[in-house]
């Protein structure tokens, strides 16, 4: 499982705080506890900061790379904020994000072409969030189409079919499933991926049904996550998951965490 940790964004109080007053140890500890829990990239969000979001991008990233090795994800859908980042990133980034938005499609495929960069692909269009699996699927082929065609490799490209609340649809979570499931099936090598927390919304225990949506979407083969990378309920059903899905050959990474104590707080 991929993790990009969620924790640096500016649309959190703390975050924001520690951007405004330039607090640097702060965004230093948390990449540090962060990479620490097994995030295999960071996300980096500054966009409240509208007019200063470029500068703040940049401090954020060579703050988490100066105590770090991990690698960050982007989050910006301005293509002038993720060059100038690019200019200061250490290793291969991640592209959080491009969708099949006219504007934004148009815009970003020039600097993301041809180069070695992940890449979460959105499946939404001019046309608005997608509803049914098919939906989905007819967005993602074109989000692949048009990836590969400008040089990046399946391999490289993280769909994002996108999660909508069950408190406003009912099918929204099983078809997302389905999706997730055709997608990892149809396109050999590609990876999925998405955020939790839209499932919940509108909902009581939110947490707990993100956890439990989160197992559900590894059955399909997810295989990779945003998310708090400190979340150890969270830790622990993702790493049971992909052993009883097949994904940790002699359940050595099931046994790892066990032995690293991640399981002590269900005693």
């Amino acid at each position: 499982m991929i993790i990009v940790g969620e924790l640096i964004n500016a649309s959190r109080k703390p975050i924001a705080e520690a951007i405004r007053n330039q607090d640097s140890e702060y965004v230093k500890k948390i990449a540090r506890e962060e990479s620490e829990a097994g995030a295999g990239y960071i996300d980096v969000n500054a966009g409240i900061f509208v007019g200063q979001e470029t500068e703040y991008v940049k401090w954020l990233i060579t703050n988490i790379q100066s105590v770090v090795d991990t690698p960050c994800s982007i989050d910006s859908p301005d293509p002038q904020v993720i060059t100038a980042a690019l200019s200061v990133h250490r290793g291969t980034a991640m592209i959080n994000s491009i969708s099949l938005e006219k504007e934004r499609y148009d815009r970003l495929m020039p600097v993301i072409a041809h180069t070695d960069l992940k890449v979460i692909a959105l499946c939404m269009s001019d046309d608005g969030m997608p509803e049914t699996a098919d939906d989905r699927l007819r967005n993602a082929d074109k989000l692949v189409t048009g990836l590969t065609r400008n040089g990046i490799p399946v391999g490289n490209i993280f769909i994002d079919p996108l999660v909508q609340p069950v408190a406003t649809n009912t099918t929204y979570a099983v078809e997302f499933l389905d999706a997730v499931e055709r997608i990892m099936t149809g396109y050999p090598g590609i990876h999925t991926i998405c955020g939790l927390s839209n499932v919940s919304y509108g909902l009581p225990v939110r947490k707990f049904i993100n956890h439990i949506f989160a197992v559900l979407a590894i059955g399909k083969g997810l295989d990779a996550l945003i998310v708090n990378p400190l979340d150890a309920m969270m830790n622990a059903s993702l790493t049971t998951a992909e052993t009883l899905t097949g994904r940790d050959d002699f359940c050595a990474d099931y046994l790892q965490a066990y032995r690293k104590g991640k399981f002590e707080f269900l005693n």
